[in-house]
Order: structure tokens, then sequence, then C-alpha cells
């Protein structure tokens, strides 16, 4: 079902993929929006035991997307170097590809949020406060990854 990648030489291990993962803050999320047109949007993510979690409004595009139409991919760059010829980066990029799903129960959801608040504010205590103030307010979105893709790119 999945392609192979064409460029062969510049795959990325699954456990490279992986790590690009763990450590990148950004991806963009993509997919099938209103009238059938790609819909993408950049996102703050986690990646946990294979399958990336985003938070999100309660409602909105997104969420009418993923209800509508389970399937969607995500994008992740590393943050890339400077080659040495000054001008081009070479860079990671990671796709994933799997089912998405909004997450009903609640200890699941709040577990998610807790785990994407360690990752971005500097404390825990702001992580619960945050909790308590938004949560309520909040949605997770869970990619549960089927196909997990990743190369070197050099630009030139």
């Amino acid at each position: 079902m999945f392609r192979d990648m064409r460029r062969f030489k510049q795959k990325l291990t699954e456990s490279e993929c992986e790590a690009v993962l763990q450590k990148q803050k950004r991806g963009v999320l993509a997919v099938l929006g209103d009238g059938g047109y790609p819909y993408t949007v950049p996102m703050n993510y986690i990646y946990d035991n294979g399958c990336i979690y985003y938070h999100s409004a309660v409602e909105g595009h997104k969420l009418d997307a993923v209800r509508a139409y389970d399937k969607g991919s995500f994008n992740v760059l590393s943050d890339g170097e400077l080659t040495d010829d000054g001008w081009s980066y070479s860079f990671l990029s990671v796709t994933a590809f799997g089912r998405l799903r909004i997450l009903t129960d609640e200890s699941e959801r709040i577990e998610k949020l807790r785990l994407l608040g360690q990752k971005y504010f500097p404390t825990a205590e702001m992580v619960e406060s945050d909790i308590e103030k938004n949560a309520r307010r909040c949605a997770v979105i869970e990619l549960r990854i089927e196909h997990l893709s990743g190369k070197r790119v050099h630009e030139r």
C-alpha cells in the first residue's frame, strides 16, 4: 500500500526516524479537509509508543476532518545544518502515515496532555496549572502510525 522510497540511499532507519520524532518540536499534520481538499496545519506534538499526539480545540476544521476521514500523515523536519558551501542545508525529513482518532477516555486524554505539557512547559507546576485551567477546552488527537519513512535531504 505504501510506496518504497525512490532514493533508497538517503533512507533513514526506523530508529533514526523515531529519534527525529522524539527530538523535534513541530511538524505538519495533513488530513482530508472540506470538499476533498488537503488541509495541512503546523502542530506541536509528542511521539509516544508508536503514536503521535496533538492537542486541539474541541471544535474546528481539523476535528471535523478527523471525524469525516480517519487517515492522515504528519511530516517533521530536523533543524538542519548549513553545508560547507554556505548557502544550502542538510536535514532529516520524517513522514508518518496512519489512522487518526480523537481520544475519548478522560484519563488517557489527560495523560497525553500531561506528556505534551512536559515537552513544552519549563516546569511541572506550569503543566499542572495549564491542565487545570484549559483541559476541558482541549481535545487530543492520536495518529497511530501504520507506515514511517524518513530520508536525509541535501539541498542543492
